[in-house]
């Protein structure tokens, strides 16, 4: 069970989660995050250029947990530019880009420059951003649009993507969102289903617009991270305290300046390190 917490900024901090929404452009991954973070949907939303993020506290098993919930462009927008990098990259020369605004390109999905040296420094510029964006993410919602099917059938490179740069355990909820627009459905639920449980994922749908299993969304997955990272930290505890009661029966003489070692057949005592 998660308590939405106010403006206490002195309040005490347990956990803080970085979770990262990724898809398609349009797909309603602002509205989303809108909706969770201030209950709020605008029909007036505009393409998120670069990357932005929102916060929420919450109490989860009676702990205060921050989610930081991160948003960023959809990367169809970029293909044909991304793939021409890809294919020139055997290439030699330059490869400029003119008249292309930065909002086309200030994303972590895509170089943010007009000019690159072909080969392996596009590349590595495009990983290094694209992993700055996942970095330190336990928890990802990868949306898609349920009137777009084309929105879903890119949801298999994005989950590659999120998977080779993310940690191994994060979390992953697959969302269908904008079922308010049920009557244009295209991608039938068994469908996202099925490929939830191949992948191991999570999986609802949503709306935004009507706020329906938005909260349940992020909650589940912020629960769930919860339950991740608490397992962990106890399996490193249990570790730790098996490590502390071999230390103890292994411990090494400590010897205080002044008190040098007393010769062998006298009795003394000191002390041992933990």
């Amino acid at each position: 069970m998660s308590k939405l917490y106010g403006g206490d900024f002195n309040q005490k901090i347990d956990y803080v989660f970085k979770v990262v929404l990724i898809g398609d452009s349009a797909v309603g991954k602002s509205q989303l995050l809108s909706r969770f973070s201030r209950n709020e949907f605008s029909l007036d939303s505009k393409a998120t250029i670069g990357v932005e993020f929102q916060t929420r506290t919450l109490e989860i098993d009676h702990k205060t947990v921050k989610a930081q919930i991160w948003d960023t462009a959809g990367q169809e927008r970029h293909k044909s530019s991304r793939e021409s990098l890809y294919e020139m990259q055997k290439g030699q020369g330059i490869l400029r880009f003119k008249g292309l605004g930065l909002g086309d390109w200030d994303s972590p999905f895509c170089p943010i420059s007009f000019s690159y040296t072909v080969g392996n420094e596009v590349h590595l510029r495009y990983r290094a951003v694209t992993s700055a964006y996942y970095r330190g993410a336990v928890g990802a919602m990868l949306v898609y649009d349920i009137t777009k099917r084309q929105s879903f059938d890119h949801v298999a490179r994005w989950l590659e993507e999120l998977r080779g740069h993310a940690d191994k355990n994060i979390v992953i909820m697959l969302v269908g969102n904008k079922t308010d627009l049920g009557s244009l459905r295209a991608v039938p639920t068994e469908d996202a289903k099925e490929f939830a449980e191949k992948e191991n994922l999570f999986f609802i749908e949503t709306s935004a617009l009507e706020a329906t299993n938005v909260e349940t969304a992020f909650v589940n997955v912020l629960t769930e991270i919860y339950r991740v990272v608490s397992k962990k930290s106890l399996v490193a505890n249990e570790a730790e305290s098996a490590a502390g009661s071999s230390a103890l029966l292994r411990g090494k003489e400590i010897v205080v300046p002044g008190q040098e070692p007393v010769p062998s057949g006298s009795s003394y005592s000191c002390c041992r390190s933990s």
